[in-house]
């Protein structure tokens, strides 16, 4: 834990510093007062007690007060800017860090996993932070003055009560093994939470057309009643060891007391000392008990912030030697490339598409296309081979560098909860109005945008859930028309859209393709007709390779897919 302490530290060191600073200062001003109370004692018990001495000691107690009313004051915002500061740190370089990682990362771990380490568990790392280290830090300081204090009053004692603290430990070292195991299942059941809800949300079209909403929904029901079994064991599992390291802690004071009255009956305890440890040993525990209590949160805290680390050292995609492209052809050289170690996607294939030219990919499901495109963009890295723009690997390139070349214009569409206008813009931020008008109306934005209530400035609501499949697709292509990039990714734009909605993305996508390197995945083989080059893929490998009419000449897999497009007709129900 110490060390998870320490990484998360090191973002704002100037912070912690001043923080724990002002913990142990509250500390100091809570326990120095005992000495004092000490000095009191010893003046009433003495033959002639000296009264002005005594109210000086008095006013020094109640001037401490004062001052530790101020310290206190200055911890509790001291403490919550180093908790705060450090929170929104690690926040921030999460965010910088996902952003930097390859989309292989996002498909071998959960996304809701990813999202409950940025949501959840920094905002446990904040509450438990917040609320358990500092009066850890002033407790643990607190005990050491008290213990000081007695072990001067009397050594033998202050002993008796201090044997008791690894008695206290080794229950509180189980509770945190216990804690360790539990914790983590916890975690494990709150997140399943989060994953099985979202799911309920995004399916509730089919959950409600199949009836399978409330309990009927077992995935969700299931998750929820083993979260709440885990929040009772995680709360009850500990509880017993903390409560017998208070007992232990009680049982170890009647001890002394036995002893110490023992002491006083020989002659060898002054009546001062017992009474010093009557009152101020019983307070030496009360820190102890803080001390207790908080780590075994801690324990929980750990947890959480070993998760975020765990994230945090995720590698990165390299940004290589910083080269720069030589221009904005594409090619791949022995390629060869699986998303799981066990199954290739891609085997070993090559080719070259020039710039300013247009290929597509075609093939049945499965073959390969949409990945040759990704490994274009940069979202995962090869494992053979090497994927060139303008004569340089991709991976000798800024990630940011590569993704500021290509366009994409995919079939799912994605649109932030935000207006049509923000929406467009995102594919150049420090556009101007007049771009942004333009790239709508050569992506035939305007002829629906004008319709809305606001206009471009209507909102598109969350995923574009307020607009049709080709309203998304239009502004998609904007989006891409003002980014201008000099690579176009195309995965299949027009698929699913019915013919009126297909001609106007037809229309938005030659305006977008204008002088630039084209890459096509396409199922409509009508479409891409009038291709540069047509690569077929089957089984992870280039089955063929050449221009429409060629490829139908030579009567392979494509001419195949040919024909059976143009036997297809519309279906009937058979009565």
């Amino acid at each position: 834990m110490i060390k998870n302490l320490f990484f998360t530290f090191k973002t704002s060191p100037k912070t912690v510093r001043k923080g724990i600073l002002f913990e142990l200062l509250h500390g100091a001003f809570i326990a120095v007062p005992t000495g004092f109370l000490l000095l009191i004692i010893h003046q009433l018990f003495s033959g002639n007690p000296d009264h002005s001495r005594l109210w000086t000691y008095v006013w020094i107690m109640l001037g401490m007060l004062v001052i530790q009313l101020f310290v206190a004051t200055k911890t509790i915002v001291s403490s919550n800017m180093m908790t705060y500061e450090l929170s929104t740190n690690l926040r921030i370089r999460l965010g910088n860090h996902l952003q930097r990682l390859s989309m292989g990362t996002f498909k071998q771990r959960d996304p809701g996993d990813l999202a409950s380490v940025v949501l959840q568990d920094v905002a446990n790392f904040e509450l438990i932070f917040g609320h358990t280290v500092g009066n850890m830090a002033s407790a643990i300081f607190a005990t050491l003055i008290i213990s000081g204090f007695l072990l001067i009053t009397d050594w033998r004692l202050a002993l008796i009560l201090l044997a008791a603290l690894p008695l206290c430990w080794l229950a509180i070292s189980i509770a945190n093994y216990l804690i360790g195991k539990q914790g983590q299942k916890h975690v494990e059941a709150r997140n399943q939470i989060g994953a099985r809800f979202l799911e309920y949300v995004q399916g509730i079209r089919h959950i409600k057309s199949f009836g399978m909403t409330g309990k009927r929904f077992v995935s969700l029901d299931k998750a929820l009643d083993d979260f709440r079994k885990a929040s009772i064991r995680t709360e009850i599992i500990p509880g017993p060891l903390v409560i017998t390291a208070g007992l232990v802690l009680e049982l170890f004071f009647l001890f002394m007391i036995g002893v110490a009255v023992t002491f006083f009956a020989q002659g060898s305890l002054a009546a001062p000392a017992f009474i010093t440890f009557l009152i101020i040993g019983y307070r030496l525990y009360e820190p102890i008990k803080v001390i207790l209590v908080d780590y075994v949160i801690l324990r929980y805290m750990n947890i959480s912030l070993s998760r975020i680390i765990d994230v945090l050292r995720i590698q990165e995609q390299s940004a290589g030697k910083r080269l720069k492209p030589n221009g904005f052809d594409v090619e791949f050289e022995h390629v060869s490339f699986a998303y799981q170690e066990d199954k290739n996607v891609l085997n070993d294939i090559s080719f070259h598409v020039p710039q300013n030219s247009l290929m597509a990919l075609v093939g049945p499901s499965g073959s390969g296309k949409t990945t040759v495109t990704a490994l274009i963009a940069r979202f995962w890295d090869v494992q053979k081979g090497k994927v060139k723009i303008g004569g340089v690997d991709v991976k000798d390139m800024e990630p940011g560098e590569v993704y500021a070349l290509i366009s994409e214009v995919f079939q799912e569409v994605y649109l932030f909860d935000d207006t049509i206008y923000n929406n467009i813009l995102f594919g150049k931020p420090g556009a101007t109005e007049q771009e942004v008008i333009k790239a709508a109306d050569l992506a035939q934005v305007l002829d629906f945008a004008w319709e809305l209530p606001k206009g471009l400035h209507s909102k598109a609501g969350e995923g574009g859930n307020r607009l049709s499949g080709g309203q998304k697709q239009r502004i998609s292509i904007a989006r891409a028309l003002l980014k201008d990039a000099p690579i176009v990714l195309l995965d299949e734009a027009t698929a699913s859209l019915d013919p009126e909605n297909e001609l106007h993305i037809q229309r938005a996508i030659q305006e977008l393709v204008k002088n630039k390197t084209v890459i096509v995945v396409a199922h409509k083989l009508s479409t891409i007709k009038n291709a540069d080059q047509i690569l077929v893929l089957k089984d992870g490998l280039v089955k063929e390779e050449g221009t429409h009419q060629k490829l139908l000449e030579f009567d392979g897999v494509y001419h195949q897919l040919w024909e059976i497009q143009q036997q297809l007709g519309g279906w009937k129900i058979k009565r």
